[in-house]
């Protein structure tokens, strides 16, 4: 599978993270192009330049606000940023991992405030750069069609930032939120290099890894340039590759019966769980003492990501109460992503391998229900014109 290895030696941040990936292979037009898409797309503009970070060649990206006071908004809201994601014409897989970033910085802004993650008013997270450089992210990812994410330990920094609610200790308070159980250092530096939407990416989306893991094939690397003039060289170290070894995660299912939930709530919960980082969620049905008909509520989940979805779960649904098991194994087909192109358009199509052999071809539901409802064709004739392209390349 396609993987990304994040060395955080100087930290991370969101345009750090943009410069990497751009060096990486991301056409810087294809990038501009897809944030064209975004509804606020005319409030801002992107400057890419290269330059030298203690004598390593890097990329710089800065987002150029555009008409400051035309489109002054003040302060956005969770709700906003989803709204606006949600209007965007961007594919749907960009969508999702763009909001899994920001709900992770929601929460612990929430936690940090003490305020519901849907009522955090954004500052920094939520003005435009950090918008750019989240669905940038999130946008470059789907380019490069990368399914595992390993990251580093991270160095913080030390000293003191300025923000909205004036000095606060580095790393900020929400960046320490997210960050627990990940491992950091200090460093020698009284400077913030890591950043909210930097900690949000690694939260939302990594793995950690010592240093390259076992399995991982470096094809190239990118440096993305951070803002200081550090001791050290202030870039993002990211390596591109193929991953072929197994996730040295801990896995476990959480289960829940439910027998007195709206059952409009369970589409809503699916989507929370998933953006909280559930591997899988699906229900089964049960019935229950005096005969009840009721709903298994099951969650495949890793754990590092345990904690937020028993959350979500005690949080959203009527249970209170779970049952937690351990998974002893796991076993994966190795997986890629081809993009097939359609007389109706562009289709996603998951190809799934065991031990070197073609096991599954999928094409990707929400790609075809988007162009099925934008060509006004039958969802299944969409479906299959995907297989039919993609059998006649694999043969």
């Amino acid at each position: 599978m396609k993987a990304l290895y994040l060395d955080c030696f100087a930290g991370i941040s969101g345009n750090m993270f943009l410069g990497a990936l751009l060096q990486a292979g991301v056409p810087i037009a294809y990038l501009e192009k897809e944030l064209g898409k975004l509804p606020m797309a005319d409030e801002f503009k992107l400057e890419v330049n290269e330059t030298s970070r203690n004598g390593i060649h890097a990329l710089y990206v800065d987002v150029i606000l555009l008409n400051v006071k035309e489109h002054h908004h003040g302060h956005r809201r969770m709700a906003d940023i989803r709204e606006l994601l949600e209007k965007s014409a961007l594919s749907m897989a960009v969508k999702q991992q763009a909001l899994s970033i920001f709900e992770v910085i929601a929460a612990a802004e929430g936690k940090v405030h003490g305020k519901p993650a849907e009522e955090v008013a954004f500052h920094e997270v939520g003005a435009v750069d950090s918008i750019v450089d989240i669905v940038g992210a999130a946008i470059c990812l789907d380019y490069l069609e990368v399914e595992r994410i390993f990251v580093s330990r991270l160095t913080v920094g030390g000293g003191f930032v300025k923000c909205a609610h004036g000095l606060l200790p580095v790393p900020a308070p929400a960046v320490a939120e997210l960050l627990m159980g990940w491992q950091t250092i200090k460093g020698s530096e009284e400077k913030e290099l890591v950043t909210p939407t930097g900690a949000g990416i690694v939260r939302a989306l990594g793995l950690y890894s010592e240093s390259l893991p076992k399995g991982f094939v470096t094809e190239c690397i990118g440096y993305g340039a951070g803002s200081h003039e550090l001791n050290i060289p202030n870039v993002l170290r990211v390596y591109r590759g193929e991953y072929n070894g197994a996730v040295d995660s801990k896995l476990a299912v959480i289960e829940v019966n439910i027998d007195d939930m709206n059952p409009q709530i369970y589409g809503y919960l699916y989507e929370k769980l998933l953006a909280a980082g559930a591997l899988d969620v699906w229900t089964t049905s049960i019935f229950m003492k005096k005969n009840r008909p009721a709903q298994m509520l099951s969650v495949l989940v890793d754990e590092e990501k345990q904690n937020a979805c028993v959350a979500i779960i005690f949080a959203e649904t009527t249970s209170i109460g779970l049952r937690i098991m351990p998974v002893a194994q796991r076993l994966e087909a190795s997986r890629h992503i081809a993009k097939v192109e359609t007389k109706y358009g562009v289709v996603n199509c998951k190809v799934s391998a065991w031990e070197g052999k073609i096991c599954s071809v999928s094409p990707e539901y929400e790609d075809c229900k988007a162009l099925a409802v934008e060509k006004q064709v039958p969802l299944k004739v969409i479906q299959q014109e995907a297989m039919k392209v993609i059998d006649e390349r694999l043969g």
